[in-house]
């Protein structure tokens, strides 16, 4: 995965993902608490440093807290100083869905589950090696499972 694969995902298509879940808005609101449903349904954003999952780094799988779908991997996490959880690269190429958001005055790629479209955060073109991308991720959006779990 690089940023090109990520622009060519938002100018000609997202790739099919394995499954799709759908519900209603008065379903998700449910199954989610408040602050989950407002990030993942409603696209908003956590204060920088405010998730639970900004600083665990133990071995696992990011799964999206509205459908379970895998989306990150814990060997891809890094610190990128952001105050959000950031990954380098989804567990699956189709896992992720991409579009162009141009809210707020600027042009950002923003992601998705691909599975539900439950919205997860931004990638950006300034990540480590070797993909370059930053997964900048909303912590209310995913759950850590770990093996224990």
């Amino acid at each position: 995965m690089t940023w090109k694969d990520v622009i060519h995902y938002t100018v000609k298509g997202n790739p099919k993902p394995d499954r799709v879940v759908v519900k209603t808005e008065a379903e998700w609101q449910s199954l989610l608490t408040e602050s989950q449903y407002k990030i993942t349904r409603l696209k908003g954003t956590e204060r920088p440093n405010s998730g639970d999952l900004c600083h665990i780094y133990e071995a696992g799988k990011y799964a999206c807290v509205c459908c379970d779908t895998p989306l990150f991997d814990s060997s891809q996490k890094f610190d990128s100083g952001s105050g959000w959880p950031s990954f380098t690269t989804p567990i699956k190429d189709n896992a992720i869905k991409y579009e162009r958001d141009d809210s707020f005055g600027m042009v950002r790629v923003e992601v998705m589950c691909n599975t539900c479209e439950g919205h997860l955060g931004h990638v950006f073109p300034d990540g480590p090696e070797p993909t370059g991308l930053r997964f900048c991720i909303n912590s209310e959006s995913m759950k850590l499972i770990t093996n224990d779990n």
